[in-house]
């Protein structure tokens, strides 16, 4: 009788701790249950309203710069294709740099700035959610989300693109969609933070008290010589520089007549190093025209890292405005090491400190001589 007691008392025992395992089974599965996309009704930047599966665990990101802003928000590992301009050479496009594993993704359409979506290839990937910026505008986004049957969410990077309210809207967006909306904010947080400090740094000094400024060479689909320039140049204005191109009235690329730079002579001139070559060869043939400036003449010629590759790389645009800081006011920007600071950028928006590469590619933030190699 005392052994059939004992056997009882271990069945019960045996009973009661397999109820605990499967109860505390199922209460792991409701909680995944809880994370399983749940259906919700965002806003895009074309102003579509789009039902989307929050958190969506597979996207693409299509159009320039889509990419780049996911990578932003952490959102790389849920990436399950690219376009194959993303897999070419990625010199320029520090996401690429950080996330080398991208370009051994399948491919979902040709990509670049006048390309048309490919629908079948994006649908063959199967994700949750489609991000593009510039591609398309309202109704075609439309069309593309009927033809994949998948949501299409559209990004802007608006007018001003390094700090612009549009791109701080669509990393909340992407954040919001992913499941990332922390490391959204922090990430919109930390670009407010730095727009801040540069003007800070800045905002009282005396405009006849600047040296006046000129940057040449910049890319506007392709690469150009120093003709090629930008009124309000985002990196000056930040820095509330004194750009003598404002003069013109215009936003935005200019092509100018060289005759024009040797009338604004600035005292510093940067040159885009996506084109310093370009300048070099020019330089050879016309060495006459550099010497006449004053900016040649005083050895005030500056090489900076290109930004523009695919719309705006910002976290080099950011570090291209702390370098123009530092050469056109350096007592107020006296504190910063420009490659340290291109490296905590980086770091920040990417997770890697990427200067060293960057610079290897380009040449990095350094005075020129053009005459030389």
């Amino acid at each position: 009788m005392r052994t059939k007691a004992l056997k009882a008392g271990f069945l019960l025992i045996a009973l009661l701790v397999t109820l605990v395992v499967l109860g505390g089974c199922g209460a792991r599965t409701a909680g995944q249950d809880t994370a399983t996309p749940q259906k919700a009704v965002v806003t895009d930047l074309a102003g579509r309203q789009v039902e989307v599966p929050v958190p969506a665990n597979k996207v693409v990101a299509i159009g320039p710069g889509a990419l780049r802003l996911v990578c932003y928000v952490n959102g790389a590992d849920k990436v399950v294709g690219v376009e194959n301009l993303e897999k070419q050479q990625p010199t320029g496009r520090p996401y690429i740099l950080a996330h080398p594993e991208l370009k051994d993704l399948p491919t979902i359409g040709q990509g670049g700035p006048d390309s048309t979506p490919d629908a079948e290839k994006l649908v063959s990937v199967k994700p949750d959610v489609i991000f593009v910026a510039y591609l398309v505008d309202r109704s075609r986004a439309d069309e593309l989300q009927a033809k994949t049957n998948i949501p299409v969410v559209v990004l802007s990077y608006g007018r001003l693109a390094t700090f612009d309210e549009d791109v701080y809207k669509s990393l909340e967006l992407i954040g919001k969609i992913t499941g990332n909306e922390e490391r959204a904010r922090e990430v919109v947080d930390y670009l407010q933070k730095c727009q801040q400090d540069l003007h800070e740094r800045t905002k009282d000094i005396p405009e006849d008290k600047k040296p006046r400024v000129y940057v040449g060479a910049l890319g506007m689909k392709g690469v150009h010589g120093i003709e090629s320039t930008q009124a309000k140049y985002p990196p000056f204005v930040a820095v509330n520089a004194r750009n003598v191109v404002d003069e013109t009235g215009k936003t935005g690329s200019v092509m100018i007549d060289k005759e024009k730079l040797l009338e604004w002579d600035p005292d510093i001139i940067f040159i885009d190093e996506g084109g310093l070559n370009l300048v070099r060869e020019d330089y050879k043939k016309n060495p006459q025209f550099y010497r006449s400036l004053k900016a040649v003449k005083t050895g005030r010629i500056y090489g900076q890292i290109p930004y523009n590759y695919y719309t705006t790389n910002i976290g080099t645009a950011i570090a291209d405005a702390y370098y123009a800081g530092k050469v056109i006011f350096p007592e107020q920007f006296k504190d910063i090491d420009p490659a340290q600071k291109a490296d905590e950028i980086y770091r920040f928006l990417l997770g890697k400190p990427l200067y060293e590469q960057m610079a290897k590619d380009y040449g990095g933030f350094k005075k020129l001589d053009l005459g030389g190699q």
